[in-house]
């Protein structure tokens, strides 16, 4: 099927992104972070968490549940733990602070282990491991927000289809990075669809009765990866950070306490000083070891590289980098209608 897609140079599409966020309110720097992390996605073939999420996010601005200019409070602290209230603040403005934060702490005593409550959405969160992988950290992020996802054996959302993204150093690799939903595929899948114009596959979600669909207009309920193992995982996501932030999420939906669905989330953010439990190049030289005998190991029948965590994102950063980021006809019709709001031309190349 044409989806009409067009490749587009990813600095002028930074550039036009910073834009839309300044014009929708936000201060230059944020929205320079903002717009950093959206198109690094693209750049990275995460196209469900790029670019087309811009018009959602003017929206919600638009509604109240993204803040622009959040104020943004320490609520407690220790010398290993953090917790922060966000003030609906977009995602990564307050997700690389927190990051920042904790990887201080992790200098300091080992682990910083962060929790923040009411923000919004944030976007590839390899973005936030990665920040402590590249300061020779390991480093760990995952989010909930109210529910979107069938539990194993339901029919309708009662979990989140909560993501999470672990990143480690190594030295003449680039470090590895898993990212990845408590659902089959990410919620931005079927957005990336809709602008495709493409089916999804059976099994990827649910309509709002509860029936399998391969049309992702009617896709409203996501389905867990490995069945128990999925929904698993985001029950005790759940758990771990809006339990205890004191700021459930899933529980006011399953009690009909919240009748009009609000976009908003609660993360963690963890760093891990390695140096505290063993020699960091030493780590590092056992990372390569791993990397290279992994990618050794006998291949499949078709399978022409074995490949690690992060490695075909990094592959696409580099390619996209030089050939420019594809964007459907649905994404760009949608971004072209943002810039007719604002008054803004689009990027060179649309």
């Amino acid at each position: 099927m044409d989806t009409g897609e067009v490749r587009v140079p990813w600095q002028p599409l930074k550039a036009f992104t910073k834009e839309v966020f300044v014009r929708a309110g936000m201060p230059a720097d944020d929205a320079e972070i903002e717009a950093d992390v959206l198109v690094w996605a693209n750049l990275r073939g995460v196209d469900s968490h790029g670019v087309l999420r811009i018009p959602w996010y003017v929206e919600l601005v638009d509604k109240g549940q993204m803040n622009p200019r959040p104020n943004i409070r320490i609520l407690k602290e220790t010398p290993a733990t953090l917790l922060i209230d966000a003030d609906h603040a977009f995602g990564p403005i307050v997700t690389i602070q927190a990051m920042r934060l904790v990887m201080q702490k992790a200098h300091e005593v080992g682990i910083g282990w962060g929790l923040i409550r009411n923000t919004t959405h944030q976007g590839a969160l390899a973005y936030y491991s990665l920040i402590a992988a590249r300061n020779d950290m390991a480093g760990i992020a995952l989010v909930c927000s109210p529910p979107n996802m069938a539990p194993y054996g339901a029919r309708a959302a009662g979990v989140h289809n909560s993501p999470i993204s672990i990143a480690v150093p190594a030295r003449r690799y680039a470090p590895l990075v898993l990212d990845f939903a408590t659902s089959i595929a990410a919620g931005g899948k079927l957005r990336l669809a809709q602008d495709k114009g493409t089916p999804i596959p059976l099994g990827w979600a649910l309509d709002k009765d509860g029936n399998p669909t391969r049309d992702a207009n009617k896709a409203s309920i996501l389905l867990p990866f490995a069945g128990p193992k999925g929904s698993g995982l985001a029950v005790m996501f759940e758990c771990l950070s809006s339990l205890m932030a004191d700021n459930p999420l899933l529980e006011p939906t399953l009690l009909g306490l919240e009748k009009e669905r609000r976009h908003r989330q609660n993360g963690i953010v963890a760093a891990v000083n390695i140096g505290f439990f063993t020699h960091l190049e030493q780590y590092k030289e056992n990372a390569d070891t791993l990397i290279e005998e992994l990618k050794a190991l006998p291949r499949a029948d078709g399978i022409q590289e074995i490949l690690v965590p992060g490695e075909l994102e990094e592959q696409t950063h580099g390619e996209r980098s030089l050939t420019g980021i594809p964007l459907p006809a649905g994404t760009i019709r949608k971004l072209r209608s943002v810039a007719e709001r604002f008054g803004m031309g689009m990027p060179q190349g649309l």
